[in-house]
């Protein structure tokens, strides 16, 4: 406003500029007395009166003149939608009352005259002088909320730049610190709450929040916390998250508190949270919490001293309910109808070419098939080729099935069992049992990963799977290992099992061992002990990657063996530093795929904008010969920026610009980092791109294209996807291996008949289930070399996507967990962080009655007060008790 004004100058501006002549000032100045109303004229002359005033020699004078000055500004900065007339008729004599100031001896008129010309250099100070607070510090300690909130607000953006200069000068804050009480109490009063953080975070003292919140700006207070943490720079997020947990615990809000114990990764959190209420029905929703979440509880008597409610808590969080909760939705939603590859493919919507697509190989039609229905009826527990009850003799047909398939397809065929009877363990062993006999080594290698993916994040006291796939890990047949070995990282994915570290280590530590077992424990081992840093395992893995051959380096498959150690740091940040280091030292065929993919993984789903900017650098460059590790780079990008709204926005630019100038190896990588950024949310612009790459002349970007199409539309039925994939079909009726990716991809889309999503992300976006991540960061690494690992002998590895496969439902259950049906809003989400009052959350929403299902970015609430529910968030389990001040309007 006034810095182009010198403040010390007492003439008023327009005379500040070249003298013009006696005449012209004159006229000038009459105008500007004419343009005055009555009022203001007076105003101005009173004012002018009180200045002359102040400086006067008597005391008493001085004083009747500071009141009267400060009760005229004060009337009039109440409110600051323009700048108050005091302030502007002051403005001339600012300099005149800062001198006399500084001549004044000490005394309470002094601080007075303090006080006014701290308020004056509101507007007019020149800029950086923190005149403001200057004389705030000098005048009194009363209450500065008086003086308005522009005022406070000010002086607020002052504190946090003079803290910022006394830190570098080591210079005493105290003053400064009792200033900040008084500011946060007044923010938190008048429901500014986001400037009242934002001034604790500028001057590093977050703690004081917790004493200024009450109960009824709380949540509000948490919510931007929460919020503004993944934009914080570490470890300024932890301790902005750390706050919010304690304000939540402070208010008993305890599943708001174990949502953030669950983001901290923080088990002693999640302990006290547990341990502090006494509510048995309170305890069932945490433990529906922590089982959508993938976290492997142990409850024991320190937790719950009740066992009998301890085991119904463990046979919660240990997902028992799961699949019961599923069929439920799926027979509300009346799709309990098992369905067949060709009602996806629906060739006779697709012109003239479909029949010809009979003369392909027929092996690797029937291997998409199985991918196709093993996807598409995904814990359904019946479909039309591998469980219709046989006809005839009593050998089954899932038989018939099975031996159309050719060797390691077989083994795809038998595990696609487990994918049907997924999370149903008991009737899934059951069924699966009869293949572990078999003569036929593939067929047995398929079951034991089919054990493996029925046990996919259930959890269970007596081990199945650990059982029946402990005693073929050490068989001499290789397929058979690998089946064994897979099976147990699906199963076991999370839970830091030790009996499986110690079994496995051995076989990576043993240099007999064939290649494929070896980066398949590894594998295994980094789903197992996903996100655990643990060093022991780091090191088998080191030392694997350090004793291969030149030639076994240069295998695609050997690849996965720096993917299996960044799992191990899967979000853990500066952990992964001291593995880095030894990374540099490995062969040159794999170290800079090393570097980049423990870079990736260790930063996936932070938001970190310096990793980004880093893996960007890796991909500007331009090699001679292709460079693989400049796949995992933008891979890792995605990863990265998935965490926000607005990276994963900047970041889909970015590919954009990859796409355009990128080699060829980069724009590979491209569709699959578009496929994780949208994943089972297929956003209309990343959906032309990928339509537009699906016909690219460079065959594995079209592949890539392919399958991304399935990704972003995992689980969604999206009929505009699933148009494209036909289109496809017919275009690339020739190419075995694009038809193989069409009809993946056709699986996905379709995938659980549209009941199922992939994302890793829940409870609005705000948690990352470390293994869904894990299981989609080894698929998509093993898509990178699509012709000789996913084309080749290992399409089984797509069945580690079973890791992120969840329900995307809301199921309300009563106090007895039996399903109770109200109705709720669905609409899409609206971000309401930082907005005063209570506004609405969800828009355009539609009434149903629960079970229902939630699209990506879509958030319920319940529609009746007739019941509480238990949780903020709906989603998953929910359990609602009866509202005891609920009246019938009838």
């Amino acid at each position: 406003m006034a810095a182009d004004q010198n403040p010390s100058n007492s003439t008023p501006p327009e005379q500040a500029s070249k003298p013009p002549s006696k005449d012209q000032k004159k006229k000038k100045e009459d105008k500007k007395e004419e343009d005055l109303s009555e009022e203001d004229l007076a105003l101005k002359q009173q004012l002018e009166l009180y200045i002359e005033r102040v400086q006067d020699a008597d005391p008493g004078v001085q004083k009747l003149a500071l009141e009267s000055m400060r009760q005229e500004i004060r009337s009039a900065t109440s409110s600051m939608t323009s700048v108050p007339k005091p302030l502007k008729f002051l403005r001339p004599h600012y300099g005149k009352l800062k001198a006399y100031f500084e001549t004044m001896p000490e005394s309470d008129l002094k601080k007075y005259l303090a006080d006014i010309l701290s308020v004056l250099a509101l507007t007019m100070s020149a800029e950086g002088e923190r005149e403001s607070l200057k004389y705030r510090l000098l005048g009194y300690e009363g209450n500065i909320g008086s003086w308005g909130h522009e005022y406070v607000r000010n002086l607020a953006g002052e504190i946090s730049q003079e803290f910022a200069k006394r830190q570098y000068d080591d210079l005493p804050i105290d003053a400064l610190m009792d200033l900040v009480q008084q500011i946060v109490a007044f923010h938190m009063k008048h429901n500014a709450e986001p400037e009242a953080v934002d001034l604790l975070m500028e001057v590093e003292d977050l703690d004081l929040l917790v004493e200024h919140v009450d109960s009824t700006n709380y949540k509000r207070t948490c919510l931007y916390l929460t919020s503004s943490s993944s934009y914080l720079p570490s470890p300024d997020d932890i301790l902005a998250l750390d706050i919010a947990y304690t304000i939540y615990m402070k208010f008993e809000d305890f599943t708001s508190s174990l949502r953030i114990a669950l983001l901290l990764d923080n088990i002693q959190y999640v302990k006290q949270i547990y341990t502090t209420t006494n509510d048995p029905l309170l305890r069932k929703q945490f433990s529906y919490i922590c089982a959508h979440h993938g976290l492997a509880l142990e409850l024991d008597e320190e937790w719950i001293p009740d066992e009998e409610e301890r085991e119904v808590l463990q046979d919660i969080a240990s997902n028992a309910k799961l699949s019961e909760g599923y069929l439920t939705l799926a027979r509300d939603i009346e799709v309990m109808e098992p369905k067949s590859p060709e009602d996806i493919y629906k060739a006779h919507l697709i012109d003239g070419r479909a029949s010809a697509t009979s003369s392909l190989d027929s092996a690797r039609q029937n291997l998409a098939a199985t991918f196709v229905n093993a996807f598409v009826n995904a814990g359904f527990g019946q479909d039309k080729l591998m469980t219709v009850p046989s006809e005839s003799s009593s050998g089954g047909s899932s038989g018939s099935w099975l031996f159309k398939n050719k060797d390691h397809g077989k083994a795809s065929a038998a595990a696609s069992l487990g994918m049907i009877l997924l999370w149903d363990v008991d009737s899934g062993l059951a069924q699966i049992d009869k293949f572990l006999h078999s003569n036929d080594n593939h067929v047995v290698a398929g079951a034991l990963l089919g054990v493996g993916i029925v046990n996919c994040g259930i959890r269970n006291d007596c081990d199945p799977a650990l059982a029946l796939l402990g005693d073929f890990i050490e068989k001499d047949d290789t397929i058979i290992r690998i089946g064994a070995i897979l099976g147990l990282g699906v199963a076991y994915a999370g839970t830091n099992k030790d009996e499986i570290r110690v079994r496995l280590t051995s076989i990576l530590g043993d240099s007999k061992s064939p290649l494929e077992v070896l980066v398949f424990s590894a594998i295994t081992l980094g789903l197992v002990h996903v996100g655990s840093c643990n060093e022991d395992i780091a090191q088998t893995i080191i030392l694997a990657i350090m004793e291969r051959t030149e030639s076994e380096l240069n295998e695609p498959l050997t690849r996965l063996l720096p993917v299996a150690l960044g799992l191990l740091y899967l979000g853990k940040q500066d952990s992964v530093e001291a593995t880095a280091e030894v990374s540099k030292t490995f062969n040159e065929k794999i170290r800079k795929y090393c570097d980049v993919t423990l870079l990736s993984l260790a930063y996936a789903g932070t938001g970190n904008v310096l990793k980004v900017q880093k893996l960007l650098g890796y991909c500007a460059q331009h090699f001679e010969k292709g460079e693989v590790h400049q796949g995992p780079a933008v891979l890792g990008i995605a990863l990265v920026a998935m965490a926000e709204e607005l990276g994963l926005e900047m970041s889909i630019r970015s590919l954009e610009h990859l796409l355009q100038y990128g080699e060829q190896n980069i724009r590979r990588a491209v569709p699959f980092a578009l496929g994780i950024l949208c994943i089972s949310n297929p956003k209309v612009n990343v959906m032309d791109t990928l339509s537009r790459l699906s016909h690219d002349t460079d065959i594995d970007v079209s592949m890539a294209a392919i399958i991304s199409l399935g990704l972003i539309g995992a689980g969604t039925n999206n009929a505009r996807i699933a148009g494209m994939l036909r289109n496809l079909s017919s275009y690339y009726y020739k190419e075995a291996g694009h038809l193989f990716c069409v009809r993946i991809a056709q699986g996905l889309v379709h995938l659980g008949k549209g009941l199922l999503t992939l994302s890793p992300y829940h409870s609005d976006r705000f948690l990352l289930s470390p293994t869904a991540l894990a299981g989609l960061v080894t698929v998509l690494h093993a898509c990178l070399d699509m012709k000789t690992i996913i084309l080749g002998k290992y399409h089984y590895l797509l069945y580690i996507l079973s890791l992120a496969m969840h329900p995307r439902m809301l199921m309300t259950v009563d106090e007895n967990l039996k399903p109770l049906s109200v109705t709720v809003r669905v609409g899409q989400a609206v971000d309401v962080v930082g907005q005063a009052g209570r506004p609405k959350t969800i828009t355009g929403f539609q009434t149903h009655s629960t079970p229902v299902l939630l699209a990506a970015g879509e958030r319920a609430e319940l529609a009746t007060e007739k019941y509480i529910p238990l949780t903020k968030v709906l989603e998953g389990f929910v359990i609602l008790k009866e509202n005891p001040e609920y009246q019938d309007e009838r």
